[in-house]
Order: C-alpha cells, then sequence, then structure tokens
C-alpha cells in the first residue's frame, strides 16, 4: 500500500508576485530609516527566459524583503529597466532573441540606467563566458543551479555599494 499524505500549504506569509506589468509596480525608492532596517524598499529585476527559473529567483527575493520585477527576455529587460530603474538586475545570459550580454549591453548605454548593479546568473561556468560578462560590464557572475545564499550575499552587498556611491557622488 502506498503512503499517501496530503500537504497543505498555506500562502499568507509569502508575497503576491510582481507581475510582468511593470506599471503595477510601486517607484517609490527607500529612505534612510527604512533602508537601514530592511531591503523591503529595494527592487529588484529579475530576467530570464525559464519560468521555472523566474519564479525560484522571484519568490526567494520576496520572501527577504526585496520588491521582484521580471522580464523574460533580453528586449523585455531593457524596456522594464527603463520603465522602473530597480535597484539591482539578475541577468540570465542564454535566453532567444536579445541575450543577456546585449540586453546588458544596451542597459550600459542608457544614462539613468548605466550605474544599475547587474548581476549574470547562468548556466555558463566556462572561463570565457565569465570574460565576456565581465568585458560587457556585470558586476557580478553566478552560476546556475542557484545557490541562494551566494545571490543574496551578493545582491545586499552590491545594492551596498551602490547606494553609498550614489550617496557619495554630487546631485
Amino acid at each position: 500500500m502506498v503512503n499517501t499524505t496530503s500537504i497543505n500549504y498555506t500562502f499568507s506569509d509569502v508575497k503576491q508576485t510582481t507581475p510582468l506589468d511593470p506599471s503595477k509596480i510601486r517607484k517609490e525608492h527607500p529612505t534612510a530609516e527604512s533602508a537601514r532596517d530592511s531591503q523591503l524598499n529595494y527592487l529588484v529585476l529579475v530576467v530570464d527566459d525559464s519560468i521555472d527559473n523566474l519564479t525560484a529567483t522571484s519568490l526567494y527575493l520576496q520572501q527577504h524583503g526585496y520588491r521582484v520585477a521580471t522580464a523574460t527576455n533580453g528586449e523585455e529587460a531593457v524596456a522594464v529597466a527603463g520603465l522602473i530603474k530597480p535597484d539591482l538586475i539578475v541577468m540570465d545570459l542564454a535566453m532567444p532573441g536579445v541575450d543577456g550580454l546585449e540586453s546588458t549591453r544596451q542597459i550600459r548605454q542608457i544614462e539613468s540606467l548605466k550605474d544599475i548593479p547587474v548581476v549574470a546568473l547562468t548556466a555558463f561556468s566556462t572561463e570565457g563566458f565569465r570574460r565576456a560578462a565581465h568585458d560587457t560590464g556585470f558586476d557580478g557572475y553566478l552560476t546556475k543551479p542557484v545557490d541562494f545564499t551566494r545571490l543574496a550575499d551578493l545582491i545586499g552587498r552590491l545594492i551596498g555599494l551602490a547606494k553609498s556611491a550614489s550617496k557619495a557622488s554630487p546631485g
């Protein structure tokens, strides 16, 4: 006899996923007080053509206090980034059409987006891909399967560095 156990999930503690429609995303930026206490106001754009990877990464980040927007290809990533001005972008490299390298090149050419940290999250672990990502302007490089602890660590450090640099620069 097969033991069938019923599993009931409660979603009250899981934040609702952000729709792909960027007009539904809050655009407020954190105050100094709220930023010290939580990442809740930091907005991360997650870009991946695999819905499974996109969902897993998005849910993990939301459960750790980040607001998340998503895009499923490089062209959409550039458009969404321009609309929402995220604090950080997590970018897959291999996507059909405009890939992660090209979309990051395009993002780096837009004045209002050029300083946003971009992290490559890819299945490619060769030195050639790492070098190409570095030359394109990526700020970090992680390989799949995702080590979420390393991802969270890297995101926290890069957002902290970006916020420190923006406070130090005149403007």
